[in-house]
């Protein structure tokens, strides 16, 4: 991995808007215009957005201490299936509770998939625009409100009924100035399905935002053999998620492990953090190679601005003790190497805690076609560093961020 220090682009005192995508090469000759590099430690606290800034030293142990803590309370076996077995209701009752307040609107989507405004220019033609997991239309209704494509069409679906009644209710699914949107209840992970509405292969676009991470594992190979059904052949799959060991991951207490990276949320929802190459083995069967992920990056943003998947920010636990030394459960049949991959900052000398891939993607996944299904086009890990500079805490970010292109012919009977 390699980090790039350059001169501030501007003051430390002026603030910069973010203009770029998260996820970009910054190996490029030119960097994006908008980034913004620390060049003195002592400035951290000057500005409240940064980029290309690594790990801290010490983030491996924050890491494994985390971990482990989690792992010598996990949720009790009996009340897995409880949790396992009607995942709709748990995502209703988190609805019915914070209606369309809790999700900012997701702006942010048209800078880091710029397909997405692209489909919404006025000649784009005709253009069907699928969002799973859609909530309460906190991604549809911005794109449905800037648009000025008469042929887009936006289907919106989710498993909750209560977020499909949100979006029904919503001003603008009545009556939208250009464009039509559709909304109804289903769920992605249902056998050999499609959305109401929608026929196999008349899909462009496929929006999946903070969704697999929902899913239990064993529902990736429907979900994605339910994708795959609905886009055209050459349609895209749009995906953004959350990543592994991410803040979110970290503070989780007592009672909430459910199985390796994945946990149950106090309101009863449940979240994966994923690996890069989890998500390229399941679309395409492979792992990624180094020149199809791209080059992580890095940004400081301050607390109270707006948190993109509706999290609130709040430090990491405090760590006062080294970590036991941990070791890793390797599934029958499988060397270490293919259970195991590992990040390291070259530039820092520090190695992170190697990390597992789900055992279900390291053999074909139940209920998918035969890979590869897709190609990568963009693979890459949005690490960004929140930063509260009244109360000095520094908070670590982790997403995950793929588009993958369906490829003509694959999957087909």
């Amino acid at each position: 991995m390699h980090w790039q220090v350059r001169n501030p682009t501007a003051p430390p005192t002026a603030r910069i808007p973010k203009l770029t995508s998260s996820v970009h090469d910054i190996s490029a000759e030119k960097p994006p215009f908008g980034s913004r590099f620390l060049t003195d430690d002592s400035d951290v606290w000057a500005q409240n957005a940064w980029d290309h800034v690594p790990p801290p030293d010490d983030q491996a142990e924050t890491i494994a201490a985390s971990l482990h803590k989690q792992r010598l309370a996990p949720v009790p076996g009996e009340d897995k299936d409880k949790y396992n077995s009607k995942p709709a209701k748990y995502w209703d009752n988190f609805y019915k509770t914070n209606a369309d307040n809790f999700f900012r609107d997701r702006k942010w989507l048209t800078l880091e998939f710029p397909e997405l405004l692209a489909a919404a220019e006025p000649e784009a033609g005709e253009i069907t625009i699928c969002e799973i997991g859609c909530g309460a239309g906190n991604a549809a209704f911005p794109l449905l409100s800037a648009n000025k494509n008469p042929k887009l069409t936006i289907r919106a679906y989710d498993y909750s009924s209560h977020a499909v009644k949100l979006v029904q209710n919503n001003p603008l699914y009545a009556t939208p100035a250009i464009g039509s949107i559709q909304a109804a209840v289903w769920d992605l992970s249902s056998e050999n399905s499609h959305p109401p509405g929608v026929e196999p292969g008349t899909v462009d676009m496929v929006l999946c935002v903070f969704v697999l991470s929902a899913l239990h594992p064993d529902e990736w190979g429907k979900a994605v053999s339910n994708i795959h059904r609905m886009l055209k052949p050459g349609g895209v799959l749009l995906v953004r998620d959350y990543g592994r060991y991410d803040l979110t991951q970290l503070r989780f207490k007592s009672g909430r492990l459910l199985d390796d990276n994945f946990y149950i949320r106090g309101d009863k929802t449940r979240v994966y953090f994923f690996e890069s190459d989890e998500l390229a083995l399941m679309f395409t069967g492979s792992r990624a190679s180094p020149s199809q992920k791209t080059i992580r990056t890095t940004e400081e943003t301050e607390e109270s601005q707006s948190q993109e998947d509706g999290t609130p920010s709040i430090p990491s636990p405090a760590l006062h003790t080294p970590p036991p030394q941990l070791s890793g459960s390797q599934p029958a049949g499988l060397s270490t190497e293919d259970v195991y991959s590992q990040e390291t900052s070259s530039d820092q000398g520090a190695t992170m805690p190697k990390t597992t891939i789900h055992p279900n993607l390291l053999t074909p996944l139940a209920g998918c076609p035969p890979h590869p299904l897709f190609a990568i086009e963009q693979l890459g890990v949005d690490r960004r560093l929140l930063v509260n500079r009244k109360r000095q805490l520094k908070m670590y970010r982790v997403w995950m961020q793929g588009k993958f292109r369906k490829l003509p012919g694959a999957g087909e009977p």
